[in-house]
């Protein structure tokens, strides 16, 4: 996860100056990736994590676009609200997964 967000971390450095919809949409994505990959069960607090990691940094970024924004976090927090997907658990269990895939029936006895 450290990876992934020191290497958005410049790429929101170099995408500062885009207007906020862009970076909302292209933000949109990269949180959405991360969750289909890492989205197992009991993994919901680290995807919870990333996602608040991602606004801050966001939040950050915005506020460095000009000496006299005062971005507050209640508006960083709308924004992410209508761009960023809430982490959810994609993936099952394990063991549901293998039992559809290797039934314990067999047809013929």
């Amino acid at each position: 996860m450290r990876a992934k967000l020191r290497a958005l971390k410049g790429e929101l450095k170099r995408r500062m100056h885009e207007p906020i919809p862009k970076q909302g949409q292209w933000l949109g994505q990269v949180v959405r990736g991360y969750f289909q990959y890492h989205a197992v069960p009991t993994n919901y607090p680290r995807l919870a994590a990333f996602r608040f990691h991602v606004t801050r940094l966001w939040w950050r970024t915005l506020r460095r676009r000009s000496q006299k924004d005062w971005t507050k976090w209640d508006r960083i927090s709308r924004l992410a609200a209508a761009y960023l997907p809430l982490p959810r658990v994609l993936h099952p269990w394990p063991s549901v997964r293998f039992a559809v895939k290797h039934p314990r029936w067999e047809p013929g006895a």
